[in-house]
């Protein structure tokens, strides 16, 4: 059974592009063994991210984020059985949400993902992947 999680947390600590490039590096090494496909947007003091894959798989990821010491203040948006992946083309994107971001700053000024609806915190996620730049995907 597939299923699609969102989640939001905090980065304890800096996040330096050696940081990003070293979970970019580890999350695409797991997800594609484990069948796990998603985006993570970065910024802001945030991530905001999506897995997909099989339930069992899904909820081991996330179990090992949830005891993450790079992690602070998850928090489960939503999990949901899916028919199809949404980001079934990498194993792990990321995109850079900035705080001068014109969509963020224009459309999105109010936007809190601990306080959203899991589908508000996917229609940003959706509008990101289209509008901002850049995204950096691993290819699957």
């Amino acid at each position: 059974m597939l299923v699609r999680l969102l989640y939001v947390s905090q980065p304890v600590g800096p996040v330096t592009t050696t940081v990003t490039t070293s979970i970019l590096e580890k999350s695409s090494i797991y997800n594609k063994r484990e069948n796990i496909t998603g985006v993570l947007c970065q910024g802001s003091g945030l991530w905001l991210q999506v897995l997909e894959g099989e339930r069992h798989q899904v909820n081991v990821l996330y179990s090992r984020i949830m005891a993450s010491r790079d992690h602070h203040n998850i928090e489960l948006l939503s999990m949901e059985e899916i028919t199809q992946r949404r980001f079934g083309q990498w194993c792990m994107a990321l995109v850079h949400l900035s705080k001068d971001d014109p969509m963020v700053q224009m459309a999105h000024p109010e936007f809190d993902p601990y306080t959203a609806t899991s589908k508000d915190a996917m229609s940003l996620l959706d509008e990101l992947i289209k509008t901002s730049s850049p995204i950096v995907s691993l290819e699957s």
